[in-house]
């Protein structure tokens, strides 16, 4: 028997927001001004950071800096302070046709909730910036829930937060592979890759997509195609 949905967990950096290479070089001058990359080559750092795109910041330049926790938060500093200064130089963006799909969800009797490896400050900028704090029902960043991406705690808070009945009730829709393995980790009903940023196709499957589509505007009709939608909004 098939499972309706209750709530949506959608992924915000290359899946809701336009990214446009900011995640990556928001890294890059972090990691100038702390050095927390020094011990080896940065295109090897930077390989590195775009197969962990999503993840919590924090546990990325954990791995950069060999462990050292301290030199970590110093450069997940540096990293929200160069974000919010590009962010700032070029301004923020949708995702085309997002907001519209969020609302598409939201009509659709789902709860939308925005998930991010940002910190707060940053994740509630991005939000004011695209003037979404009436469009969605909820934003998470790591700090709220335990754990980042690819653990399940994101998800799992998101369900906590919202009262969803069931983990079967919840779909899952992001650009990265720790957006895919959190949301399976986490047991959720739907979980889909959307092409939009970080990570392709074939990665996306291998990890574990439901579906794989073209971008988030392609989610509601992947779930009225499954009968996932509420019976009040399939009717």
């Amino acid at each position: 028997m098939t499972t309706s949905l209750e709530l949506v967990v959608l992924d915000m950096a290359g899946t809701t927001v336009r990214d446009d290479g900011v995640v990556e070089q928001a890294f890059q001058r972090a990691a100038e001004r702390t050095g927390v990359a020094d011990r080896m080559p940065w295109d090897e750092a930077l390989d590195y950071v775009r197969v962990t795109m999503g993840q919590s910041k924090i546990d990325v330049f954990t791995h950069l800096a060999g462990g050292d926790r301290e030199a970590a938060a110093r450069a997940t500093a540096a990293f929200e302070d160069a974000y919010a200064e590009i962010v700032a130089e070029q301004g923020v963006s949708e995702i085309p046709g997002a907001a519209d799909a969020i609302q598409g969800l939201k009509d659709a009797g789902l709860a939308v909730v925005l998930t991010t490896g940002f910190a707060p400050v940053t994740r509630d900028a991005l939000i004011a910036g695209l003037g979404w704090e009436e469009l969605i029902d909820l934003a998470l960043s790591p700090v709220d829930a335990g754990r980042g991406r690819p653990a399940p705690d994101l998800v799992l808070t998101a369900l906590l937060r919202t009262r969803t009945s069931s983990v079967a009730a919840v779909a899952v829709a992001g650009d990265t592979v720790s957006d895919v393995e959190s949301g399976r980790r986490a047991g959720a009903g739907f979980v889909a890759g959307v092409l939009t940023g970080a990570h392709g196709r074939a990665a996306l499957s291998t990890a574990g997509a439901h579906a794989v589509l073209g971008d988030v505007t392609a989610l509601r009709g992947a779930l009225a195609q499954r009968a996932l939608l509420p019976l009040v909004a399939a009717s």
